[in-house]
């Protein structure tokens, strides 16, 4: 970030504890206020900010506010009474104002203070939510980050180019908007593992089986069979009506993430 542009908090490292994270199927007051203000301090003019808002939300802007101060209020409003999952819609349609993103090859530097500023709101009010060039991803704790950044690492400095994309699938279910896709990222998170395992272990078998050729240390060799039997459990009971929650999701793509990581260091060195 240009230092001209940084605030004092931001030029030393200043920054609060992340609050822990009690919010996902809303967007508190904080964070519609924030955002709005992120927006403005990033660049973007109150029209400009009006005409993306009522884009994501099928609204016409009203014609009758053209003073400053009128489309502010206007926008507020919009922002105030939009479904929460509508306004993360219009987090990401902001962004996308403010420069090119990934698939760009960079970003802009006021995108990136934008992106910075929503985390750092985030974190701040304990919401389970973060943005990631330009879009808008669950969140978990500390160490579930941790897991899942060094899984998406791991398996790309091994070629384990199959598995990457089933644990990004994963991640895309567990942030679907307005609900959370559990059945399929438990799915996809364990799909990875088994990528893995039969790579590692040289195999076609099943997770189930593929376990047994990695020699893995006990418990962690019961830990992955428990792992696939509860994953496949999750079938069965979903056809019985009884569907996951958010918080065994979250447990499944944590741990497939970081026995990924493991398997992966212990099966063999990087590309070999």
């Amino acid at each position: 970030m240009n230092d001209e542009l940084a605030s004092f908090s931001e030029r030393h490292g200043y920054e609060p504890d992340a609050a822990e994270i009690t919010v996902r199927e809303d967007a508190p007051e904080a964070l519609r206020v924030g955002l709005i203000s992120l927006a403005l301090r990033s660049g973007l003019s109150s029209d400009t900010i009006r005409e993306v808002v009522c884009q994501v939300l099928l609204k016409r802007p009203d014609t009758n506010n053209w003073s400053k101060s009128n489309v502010d209020f206007e926008i507020a409003n919009l922002i105030d009474d939009a479904s929460w999952y509508r306004v993360y819609d219009v987090a990401e349609q902001l962004h996308r104002k403010l420069g090119p993103n990934q698939f760009a090859g960079y970003e802009s530097p006021e995108a990136q203070r934008f992106e910075q500023g929503f985390n750092q709101l985030c974190r701040e009010h304990g919401i389970g939510w973060k943005m990631e060039n330009g879009g808008i991803f669950a969140r978990g704790d500390e160490g579930f980050e941790l897991a899942v950044q060094q899984a998406k690492q791991t398996m790309k400095d091994h070629g384990n180019n199959t598995a990457r994309e089933e644990l990004h699938e994963a991640l895309q279910d567990i942030s679907r908007r307005p609900k959370a896709d559990v059945t399929g990222a438990i799915q996809h998170a364990m799909a990875a593992l088994e990528c893995v395992a039969r790579d590692v272990g040289q195999t076609k078998e099943t997770l189930g089986r593929a376990v047994k050729s990695l020699h893995l240390p006990s418990p962690l060799d019961a830990t992955v069979g428990q792992l696939w039997g509860f994953s496949s459990n999750q079938g069965r009971h979903l056809l019985e009506g009884n569907e996951p929650d958010f918080d065994e999701a979250e447990l499944v793509v944590g741990l497939a993430a970081s026995l990924s990581v493991y398997i992966l260091r212990k099966g063999k060195g990087p590309n070999s």
